[in-house]
């Protein structure tokens, strides 16, 4: 599965751009600002329907237009093609409401977006990956949701109808005086909580085992095994029963005017150590070197985990900035990696020219080159 052919229409600074790329590899260079990271950010839209870097759909418009557009087709693994057009327009109501933008695929509209996600898998690494380790939980709970969104669309359900739950729920509890009603109806809130709380958590379970042993592996190969790490889950379920939670900080809820435990809490951990018995916080005791090379072994695992739980099907990739992430020996071995037969269509960006062209050369492998200026995008014709 890969995408052949993108057209672009007043997407952020890309005014208008038509490209066919390599079911291969893709390089991207031009320097910062032009709108390579752009470039990148409309290939994650058609995939996921929203922005990498969670802006309002608003922004994504040029700022001289009213609408933009992302027009792409995908040849799927059984040869088939996939067009998916994706539109977004201003309205004088309403600056980023969903209403305001419109998914097709082969031309005929999505009733729900959320059907979308997972038909094109795809994984990105990109330098605002750094809050993921050092922001709060949400940052981590949405990489979490994104993984495995796009492999189980009933994770994706349930976690949609958790989130709405917990707002009703929220609700209540802020409400001024209690009415009659209210215990009857949080106790039917709290029966469909605890459904899609469970199922939320147990997958969530499933997900950070298989993370938890394909990071480790990555980030020996990366680190010339100089560490180990490893990633936690942290969460309310894992120390009893929802429902019994629930019931047990009622009052609590009550007192701070929202829902105290859940899923909606819960948290990832990374740990680093030079032995099982000497582990420590990553954010706090990991250098940025350290950091960086964690990064990349959790997208990598991303990237497997996905690939495997998909029937074979490899994610799309985009590689933003990696150089400056690594050094010169990681970012080989990365590529050399990448280049091989476990992975299909790459998108690399770097400011310098010069030097992926050197790299990409070194480790071999067919691929197109592009340039980016000021949002306009060309192919480097080759010699």
């Amino acid at each position: 599965m890969y995408l052949k052919e993108l057209r672009i229409v007043n997407f952020k600074n890309i005014k208008e751009a038509s490209l066919e790329f390599s079911p291969k590899l893709n390089c991207i260079s031009g320097n910062n600002g032009e709108g390579k990271t752009n470039l990148l950010d409309g290939v994650w839209f058609l995939s996921m329907t929203k922005s990498f870097f969670h802006y309002p759909d608003s922004l994504s418009i040029n700022h001289s237009q009213n609408s933009c557009a992302l027009i792409g087709s995908y040849r799927m693994d059984d040869e088939s093609v996939n067009n998916i057009n994706l539109t977004i327009t201003k309205t004088s109501s309403s600056t980023s409401s969903l209403s305001d933008k419109l998914l097709k695929r082969n031309e005929k509209s999505y009733k729900r977006f959320s059907e979308h996600i997972g038909l094109i898998p795809i994984v990105m690494v990109s330098p605002s990956d750094t809050a993921i380790i050092n922001s709060s939980g949400e940052e981590r709970r949405r990489f979490i949701n994104q993984l495995i969104s796009q492999i189980d669309k009933e994770y994706l359900t349930e976690l949609q109808n958790y989130n709405k739950l917990i707002a009703q729920r929220n609700r209540i509890l802020k409400a001024d005086e209690v009415e009659e009603h209210s215990a009857e109806l949080l106790e039917s809130i709290d029966y469909y909580l605890c459904k899609s709380g469970e199922y939320i958590y147990n997958k969530r379970v499933e997900m950070c085992k298989l993370l938890d042993e394909y990071i480790a592996t990555y980030y020996s190969r990366l680190s010339g095994e100089a560490e180990i790490v490893h990633l936690k889950y942290s969460s309310d379920l894992s120390r009893g029963d929802f429902k019994a939670l629930l019931q047990k900080n009622l009052q609590r809820d009550f007192l701070y005017k929202h829902t105290t435990c859940g899923v909606h809490r819960d948290d990832f951990l990374f740990e680093i150590g030079v032995a099982e018995d000497q582990m420590y916080q990553l954010k706090r005791c990991g250098s940025q070197g350290q950091q960086k090379c964690f990064l990349i072994a959790l997208k990598l695992a991303q990237f497997s985990i996905m690939k495997e739980l998909n029937g074979g099907t490899a994610p799309i990739l985009l590689l933003d900035d990696i150089f400056d992430k690594l050094d010169m020996k990681r970012v080989e071995y990365l590529l050399s990696l990448v280049s091989g037969n476990s992975f299909g269509q790459i998108f690399i960006t770097d400011s310098n020219k010069v030097r992926m062209e050197a790299l990409v050369e070194k480790v071999g492998g067919a691929c197109k080159n592009f340039n980016v200026s000021e949002g306009v995008i060309f192919e480097n014709e080759k010699d």
